[in-house]
This record gives structure tokens, C-alpha cells and sequence, in this order.
């Protein structure tokens, strides 16, 4: 009977496959309605193998007596109940190397396609806008200064490229940081807001940050200013978004993640003030992999000596 229990698929499909070849996983997608298959397979279950937008139900977790380890296939683990694996002294690991460059390059996309409005322009060629006039002008990015709250090595990453190749001027926010000692950081995403143009969000989600992009965060951004969110849904407050785009007291907002994945409010969708991705900032072939080779690694060294690299520390 497999030990490993594999919770949904992953892309590309050659990671599937190794992951067949190396641990012949249970397959929890196929069997999660049969009672039967679940009480013959989760008891033996020592190792989980899950993504980071679909982390370890409570329910699930409790139900699994022998799971020692947890490997995500990404960088987030918000949807895990840290408390019960805390106290089962269950290891988590992440793959969060893999997908830093694949993620800050998706903010600059983001940034661009906002502030030269090419999503825009896309949607007005084909509604055939352009034939009855011009969509008018973007802004560029060069000067202006980038916020950054959560400053790991995401936010590094995308300070690095935006701030060296654009030249803009980097403040961040971060809880490990203190701004008695660096100039660039500021105290509270409020205070980093106030001088941002554009405001990044990088940090975890957690019970922590859960809303704490409001609205006087947004508004502090002001009527020119530009939220991306490339972390998780969570950490915005989506109503306070809607009204604060609405109102025109926030600019424009870059979304690709959202608090209730795939669905989105339709006043985000028609808003056209919003550039929205469906959660593909990792979503390269190569990071893609990489992060498979990763959760692999971590099942195969763990279970031949016990040992795991990219381990969580919470």
C-alpha cells in the first residue's frame, strides 16, 4: 500500500509521471468520494503531496494518523492548518526558489500591460473601439517610485529588475525588516503607500494579512496609483477594492490571484481599470518543472533518510 498521497494533478504532465514511477501515489482526486478507498488508503499515508492554492484541508490532515510530511508545489501554504501540524510536529517543505524570477517577471508584466495599457488595447482593437478613435495615453514606470509589501525574495527580485532596468526608486515593507535602520523601508503598507505609485503585494498570506490591503491603503495610492497582487487574494480587501476603483480614489489594479479562485467578481472583470490573470505567475515550463523536481527530491530524501531541503519554518 503507497504511503504517498498526491492531492491533485500537476502541469506539466511529466511530473505526474515521475511522480508515478518514483512512489506510485494515491491519487486523491480519483478516489475522495469513495468511504471504502478512503479508510483502506489514508490510515498508511505518511506523505502529502499538494500545491499551494489547494494546501491540506483540516478535515483531511486529522484524518491522516501517520503523515510526517507535507510538500508543496510552490511557494504559499496559507491553506494548511499550521496549528495541527505544528503540534503533530509534521514538516512542511515549499519550492520557493524555483518560481522568484518566473513571479517578478510576471509583476513587470503586469506593471506594463497596466500602465501602457495593453490588455486595454487588446480589448479595444478587438471590440473594434479603434475604429471609431484613439484609446488615448498610458505612463510610463521610469521615475516613479515602487512599494513593496513583503520584501522576500519575490519582492527583492522584482525590486532588482524594476528598480535597476527601470529606474525606479524602491521603498518596501517588511516584517523582518526595521526602518530605524534602512531608509528604503517604511513602518506600515500604509505609510509605504503614501509614497508609492505603485504598490506591490509580495508578502504571505496568513491569518495575519488577511485584508490588510483596505481602504485606506488604496486610497492612500490615490487616483494615479497602480496595486499589484501577485501573493494571495487574501491579503486584499476586494470590496474595498471595488469601491475604491469605482470611486476613482485608486487608478488601476493588476491581479493575478483572487480570495475565492476561479471565480472572480464581475465588477473586477468589467471594471476597465483592471488588468486580471488567472493565477499564472510560476507558470513557465521551467519553473513548472522545477518546482516538480523539487517536491520529488523532498518525497525521495525524506523517505530514504528523513531529510527534506526548503523546510518551513512556522
Amino acid at each position: 500500500m503507497t504511503d504517498v498521497l498526491q492531492l491533485s494533478p500537476y502541469a506539466p504532465d511529466e511530473i505526474n509521471e515521475e511522480m508515478d514511477r518514483r512512489f506510485s501515489p494515491a491519487r486523491y482526486w480519483e478516489f475522495q468520494q469513495d468511504e471504502d478507498l478512503k479508510a483502506q488508503i489514508l490510515p498508511n499515508i505518511r506523505v502529502v503531496a499538494t500545491k499551494g492554492d489547494v494546501g491540506l484541508p483540516t478535515e483531511l490532515m486529522a484524518s491522516l494518523p501517520n503523515l510526517e510530511l507535507i510538500t508543496v508545489y510552490g511557494a504559499g501554504y496559507d491553506k494548511i492548518d499550521l496549528e495541527q501540524a505544528r503540534a503533530r510536529n509534521i514538516i512542511i517543505t515549499t519550492t520557493p526558489d524555483a518560481l522568484t524570477e518566473a513571479v517578478a517577471d510576471h509583476v513587470v508584466a503586469l506593471a506594463l500591460a497596466s500602465s501602457r495599457r495593453i490588455a486595454e488595447g487588446d480589448r479595444f482593437i478587438r471590440s473594434g473601439g479603434w475604429l471609431e478613435g484613439k484609446l488615448g495615453i498610458g505612463y510610463s514606470l521610469r521615475g516613479k517610485t515602487l512599494g513593496i509589501f513583503g520584501y522576500g525574495r519575490i519582492g527583492r527580485k522584482t525590486a532588482e529588475i524594476l528598480g535597476g532596468t527601470f529606474g525606479m526608486h524602491i521603498l518596501y515593507c517588511d516584517r523582518n525588516s526595521d526602518p530605524t535602520e534602512d531608509s528604503q523601508c517604511r513602518a506600515t503598507p500604509l505609510e509605504l503607500a503614501n509614497e508609492s505609485d505603485v504598490l506591490v503585494i509580495a508578502a504571505s498570506g496568513s491569518t495575519d494579512t488577511k485584508n490588510i490591503i483596505d481602504i485606506n491603503i488604496l486610497e492612500a495610492l490615490g487616483p494615479q496609483g497602480l496595486v499589484i497582487n501577485i501573493a494571495r487574494g487574501s491579503l486584499v480587501n476586494t470590496q474595498h477594492l471595488i469601491a475604491a476603483l469605482e470611486s476613482r480614489k485608486l487608478g488601476a489594479a493588476a491581479l493575478d490571484v483572487f480570495p475565492d479562485e476561479p471565480n472572480v467578481p464581475n465588477e473586477l472583470i468589467s471594471s476597465p481599470y483592471t488588468t486580471l490573470t488567472p493565477h499564472l505567475a510560476s507558470a513557465t515550463l521551467e519553473t513548472r518543472l522545477e518546482m516538480g523536481r523539487q517536491v520529488i527530491e523532498n518525497i525521495s530524501s525524506y523517505t530514504r533518510n528523513g531529510e527534506v531541503f526548503s523546510r518551513l519554518n512556522f
